[in-house]
């Protein structure tokens, strides 16, 4: 599934083309995704996009009566192209531009979703996360405070939305190496000092994935085609048995939340 940075790249490269535009007609090919698209979403002609905004996986197309909530699920990606270009398979819905120009999102396996939320409105998916990494919400001091209370391995409960968003399998593993600290100790049992320094690492390394490109993964590129380049720049996701860049022994693999989760035993404690 695509991480924060994969869905901010998506967010910085579709809005140029989507900001003021009006939406003149949405089609639907399909609006049986992960859940069905609301009839609200296929009502919202002659509105303008008035900007492109992210909420951790998320992004909104918020329009004067409301927003329209893009996720790209496991194999989903949007692209901008002209409304005379074919659909091709899989491409499931368009958002028509009155530039000549369409919002198109692809989605081979369906997991993605487009879903509606009104003015006033909170959309249950939204409604319960934590803050964002890149933002001044997400401090030190929050983290030590939800690690205190958890007993469960940290870097689950990195990983869990309640307690920051966006924080994925890739960027955890990443984040973890470099603050040093072993991902399946208790969350209660890291120290202040290190988990301070596991925010400043989040942040950095989600920014530096951002910059790159994000992260390629299987069926997943960026809006104008081009694949991520942060993979290149991966220190233990993906590496497991092969040598430490630190110190050289094998990186162990292990399963943590029945996710592949990458460490070396000598530098992380």
């Amino acid at each position: 599934m695509p991480e924060l940075p994969e869905v901010e790249v998506s967010r910085l490269g579709i809005s140029p083309h989507l900001q003021q535009q009006v939406i003149t007609k949405v089609v639907a090919r399909q609006r049986q995704l992960r859940w069905w698209i609301p009839d609200e979403v296929l009502e919202i002609q002659q509105q303008p996009i008035l900007s492109v905004s992210r909420r951790a996986k998320y992004l909104l197309l918020e329009l004067p009566s409301g927003s329209v909530i893009l996720h790209l699920g496991m194999s989903g990606h949007l692209k901008v192209v002209s409304n005379s270009v074919a659909p091709a398979k899989h491409d499931h819905i368009d958002f028509v531009l009155g530039s000549g120009q369409c919002l198109r999102l692809n989605d081979t396996r369906r997991f993605g979703a487009v879903l509606w939320q009104a003015n006033g409105s909170i959309h249950p998916l939204l409604g319960a996360l934590g803050p964002e990494p890149l933002t001044a919400d997400f401090t030190a001091q929050t983290l030590i405070s939800h690690c205190a209370k958890r007993s469960a391995a940290i870097k689950l409960v990195l990983m869990d939305n309640k307690v920051v968003v966006g924080v994925g399998n890739i960027y955890a593993n990443e984040a973890l190496f470099k603050a040093g600290i072993a991902p399946q100790a208790p969350a209660n049992q890291v120290s202040a000092e290190k988990l301070q320094l596991l925010t400043t690492v989040v942040k950095e390394t989600l920014a530096a994935a951002i910059v790159q490109g994000g992260t390629t993964l299987r069926d997943f590129s960026q809006v104008d085609g081009k694949p991520g380049y942060f993979k290149q720049a991966l220190l233990v996701y993906g590496r497991g048995g092969k040598p430490c860049f630190s110190c050289g022994e094998p990186l162990q693999e292990i399963r943590l939340g029945q996710r592949s989760t990458v460490f070396c035993q000598h530098c992380q404690r």
